[in-house]
């Protein structure tokens, strides 16, 4: 089965070089791969348009929905795996969407692509079968809080958030929209014992203005608790747009 990409534009795949935004990898150069297709559904989601298509009744802040036509492509591996090469960088960041919802058909484009570092931002309800999870370098894990509207026995899966943090590979990144939300990430790291220096909190925003005015509270509690503070450089150099 060929894989389900994102669109930056009716009928162009999501696949762009850049610099990561986020956490541990912040600043460096990559290729990124958006796929499309989400098993939940936050109420800030900044990629809506991977999951959100019309006839979606779920709840979005902007009320948005999007013509899956649009905004889904279906590509052959091999035509993906040319694409990457072609931009000529030597990490690919995975991301959607839910990457892990295509798990065999991302196995066989990694196949493809023996040479490239390859880090998934995956929201942690899923895991990664044996044929995929070995030729992943770096997790970027972001379990959704209270805040992001999806029920915490959907979204907060212990046998998977006992697998990550005992996993080297993955890194924990909350988005945080308000300090209450630091209350629920100190429980969760005290559940399951994440990794010192693993964990990464990130102010919630699609703007500079807020998320300047976020960290600004941020940081300190940061501090206060050994957390790693994330901005979100994507969002400062390129806006809240698509293929940046």
């Amino acid at each position: 089965m060929p894989l389900m990409l994102a669109t930056q534009a009716p009928g162009e795949a999501e696949i762009f070089a850049s610099v990561q935004g986020e956490g541990p990898s912040a600043g460096r150069p990559c290729t990124f791969l958006r796929l499309s297709r989400c098993n939940l559904a936050c109420v800030w989601c900044d990629t809506a348009y991977t999951w959100h298509f019309d006839g979606d009744d779920r709840p979005h802040r902007d009320g948005a929905t999007f013509a899956r036509k649009a905004n889904q492509l279906s590509l052959d591996e091999a035509v993906v795996a040319g694409r990457i090469r072609a931009l000529g960088q030597d990490r690919l960041v995975i991301t959607g969407g839910e990457p892990l919802l295509q798990a065999g058909a991302l196995a066989k484009l990694l196949e493809l692509l023996p040479d490239i570092t390859v880090e998934v931002e995956t929201n942690g309800t899923t895991a990664a079968p044996p044929q995929l999870d070995v030729r992943i370098d770096q997790f970027n894990v972001s379990p959704k809080l209270a805040h992001s509207g999806n029920p915490a026995e959907l979204a907060l899966l212990p046998e998977r958030l006992d697998f990550y943090a005992t996993d080297p590979r993955a890194w924990f990144k909350f988005v945080i929209a308000s300090p209450a939300d630091v209350d629920e990430v100190l429980a969760l790291a005290e559940r399951y014992r994440f990794r010192p220096g693993h964990v990464f909190l990130m102010p919630e925003g699609t703007e500079s203005e807020t998320l300047r005015t976020r960290e600004q509270w941020l940081a300190p509690l940061c501090v206060e608790h050994g957390f790693r503070l994330s901005d979100r450089l994507h969002i400062h150099l390129f806006g809240d747009t698509r293929g940046t």
